[in-house]
């Protein structure tokens, strides 16, 4: 298997981070190494420069030099868990991960499903799950508006390890 970056996309509550997780379950398997980069957790600061709400600058800053870092340590395949919502973002996420091949795999889900989800992650805190069922849709509206290149998997009705596979059959 060649050096490869895979972008798992979607709105919140979608199950990118457990896909993540059930792809690094099956390159483990594999013998393949790896690393997964949870794109939330290296845009995560605050307060936000003015005209970024969602620290994409910070986040592609970090991400440059954790793939950097995960590359030199022997990882061939980056997995990243986040969101473009640009087409003309992807170069930027593909230089970020040092050139290599980069694919952009849509997770969708039902939305009664995605709420469900955001209910049972969110529950106790009544302003992030407000947020979050908000932001499920709209943000799931602007990536069929921005139609990026790339397979899409749907997580409806599907354990993560079943996603996972479908993810890697995607693009090999």
């Amino acid at each position: 298997m060649h050096d490869h970056a895979l972008f798992l996309n979607g709105t919140v509550g979608v199950g990118k981070t457990a896909t993540a997780d059930a792809i690094s379950r099956i390159l483990i398997q594999r013998g393949i190494a790896h690393a997964i980069i949870d794109l939330d957790a290296l845009r995560a600061a605050w307060p936000s420069p003015e005209g970024d709400p969602f620290n994409n600058a910070l986040e592609l800053a970090n991400l440059r030099a954790v793939a950097a870092n995960h590359r030199a340590a022997g990882a061939r395949i980056l997995v990243l868990a986040g969101v473009i919502e640009d087409p003309d973002a992807v170069p930027l996420y593909r230089d970020a991960v040092g050139g290599i091949p980069l694919t952009v795999v849509r997770l969708t889900v039902d939305p009664a499903v995605g709420e469900a989800r955001l209910r049972a992650r969110h529950g106790d805190d009544h302003d992030a799950l407000a947020w979050h069922l908000h932001r499920h849709g709209e943000l799931d509206a602007v990536l069929d508006a921005a139609r990026i290149p790339g397979p899409t998997v749907d997580t409806t009705g599907r354990s993560p390890h079943e996603v996972a596979g479908a993810v890697l059959a995607s693009y090999q």
